[in-house]
């Protein structure tokens, strides 16, 4: 039985080593080092999405003033998720006298999935009147299409609210902390805040999740953004966002388009003093950490239903 002798084995890894190092650090393909946001902008909004609201809750603004709209990016399957957050930080209309609304982004069902979760989600807009839905595939790469829903929901319908917050099932929010942070801008002030991403290298590796072609963005560095777990704006920015939104081509990062959008509009992210606010990882349950954030990614439903119970009822600990 003939067999491959080992320092052929060692070569052959040798050779596949440098090669990938190769692929990886000297690209064939041309990279812009500095971001030129406008390289996606296009005169006439061509990219202006058509897709139907199956579920607007158009008049959920319709008497109302609120002064926070949180918009909760959510898959159908994540039943637990929301309901998780209907009963926790989402459960409450009112903060600091001020009306907050906590409504859940989806798109439909691919066909994969399981038809009970259809049927679950059809009784969840019916009980509860908080999704919003159109009618593009629920898919990863679609995400930066769920974030122009939400954009184009704002503007159509709630155009009247002070700020606004888009994040994830998957987070943590102090709602009570958020109001009383946002009650200490002005009226006039033009703010988009959350986990800054600076400087962030656009991955051309082999993980897909993170990988992005140079076809669709050709340069090394992403403009300035803040991470999609959860950032906050303005609702004046946002309907100024969502007319932007018509000209540039997505990509396939939700957080990183609307950052190519701020970048063209120059509107500088406002970084939170001390940046211990928004937690793009997850830490663990401290009552007096809890107290002061505002955001936290990575939580569990059960978790999130524990350490809500325990920051509303540990109120005899004192924090310094």
């Amino acid at each position: 039985m003939h067999t491959i002798p080992l320092k052929w084995i060692f070569f052959f890894l040798l050779i596949f080593s440098v090669v990938t190092m190769w692929y990886i650090t000297f690209p064939s393909n041309v990279v812009v080092e500095h971001v030129n946001s406008m390289y996606f902008y296009e005169y006439e909004p061509i990219y202006k999405q058509a897709y139907l609201f199956t579920s607007r809750q158009h008049l959920k603004c319709k008497d109302i003033n609120p002064f926070l709209v949180i918009l909760v990016s959510s898959r159908p399957k994540d039943v637990k998720s929301r309901q998780a957050i209907r009963i926790t930080w989402g459960s409450e209309s009112f903060w600091w006298g001020h009306r907050v609304l906590t409504l859940f982004l989806l798109g439909q069902e691919t066909e994969t999935e399981d038809n009970s979760a259809a049927l679950s989600v059809e009784d969840e807009i019916i009980l509860y009147g908080d999704i919003i839905r159109q009618d593009f595939m629920d898919t990863y790469n679609n995400l930066t299409l769920k974030t122009i829903m939400a954009f184009r929901w704002v503007t159509e319908f709630c155009s009247n609210a002070r700020f606004i917050m888009k994040t994830d099932t998957d987070v943590f929010i102090n709602t009570g902390n958020l109001v009383k942070f946002l009650l200490k801008f002005n009226s006039s002030e033009s703010i988009f805040t959350g986990y800054p991403l600076i400087d962030n290298v656009a991955y051309r590796g082999f993980y897909q999740k993170t990988y992005i072609s140079y076809d669709e963005y050709p340069f090394k560095f992403y403009p300035p953004y803040c991470s999609g777990m959860g950032y906050v704006l303005d609702g004046k920015l946002a309907l100024r966002i969502y007319e932007l939104m018509g000209h540039i081509k997505p990509i396939k990062f939700e957080d990183v388009y609307v950052g190519i959008c701020l970048n063209i509009l120059k509107v500088n992210i406002s970084i939170p003093e001390g940046n211990q606010q928004f937690f793009i990882d997850k830490i663990n349950f401290d009552i007096c950490k809890y107290r002061r954030l505002i955001a936290v990614h990575g939580i569990m439903p059960s978790e999130m239903i524990r350490f809500w119970k325990d920051l509303s009822s540990v109120i005899s600990v004192t924090c310094l």
